[in-house]
């Protein structure tokens, strides 16, 4: 099983989330990463292999960053590679995206977004939602709503959590039969797949 985690408040966002996915190792993984906003750009931290691999990159990361979002990965479409961790990108960079679950219909979708003139980097349903929500953010809606509207394409089980550049104070999340827990605190909100990853920071949650 994969996790999720994420983190929006005063913080070291980065910090924050490397330790929920510590928390969440029991549930295996064999990639992971983090995407975080950073002034008008998204950056993106993963590797394949154990979160020590990832470690090594965390330790660079700015400490003044206030959201990020988190994932390990057990790989079902792609192998365990970097380029196939997530999170993922859309399109233009203008969003990112971390996923649990099965976009049953992604082939189809790859596809239709191909003739397009869509390119990919990996070979995961995940990037294809990623393009999903993309095309329907690069309509001008708020994150939100390009994720309602997206999320209407997918065909499967899922639980996603996605930021975006334009809109830094955001993190939106959807699921549909995955499990995804929010948790409540003092100036702070937070996210993870298991209320394991949730109680060193809160004790109050609400299972989505």
């Amino acid at each position: 099983m994969c996790g999720i985690a994420g983190y929006l408040g005063p913080r070291s966002a980065v910090n924050v989330v490397f330790d929920q996915l510590k928390r969440l190792e029991y549930r295996g993984y064999d990639s992971a990463g983090i995407a975080y906003v950073q002034g008008d750009d998204i950056k993106i931290l993963k590797r394949a292999g154990k979160l020590t691999e990832l470690g090594k990159l965390v330790g660079d990361h700015p400490e003044d960053v206030r959201m990020a979002i988190a994932h390990s990965r057990w790989a079902t479409h792609g192998g365990p590679t970097d380029e196939n961790a997530h999170p993922h990108f859309d399109r233009y960079e203008q969003i990112s995206i971390i996923h649990n679950g099965i976009i049953e219909n992604y082939i189809e979708l790859r596809e239709e977004l191909m003739d397009k003139g869509h390119e990919f980097r990996s070979q995961t349903d995940t990037e294809v939602a990623a393009h999903v929500l993309g095309e329907e953010y690069g309509k001008g809606v708020p994150l939100e709503e390009a994720v309602r509207q997206g999320v209407k394409r997918l065909r499967g089980a899922y639980a996603l959590v996605v930021v975006s550049k334009r809109e830094p104070g955001k993190i939106v999340a959807a699921r549909n039969a995955s499990p995804l827990v929010v948790g409540l605190g003092e100036g702070e909100n937070m996210l993870a797949s298991d209320i394991t990853a949730l109680l060193p920071y809160t004790r109050e949650v609400v299972i989505i």
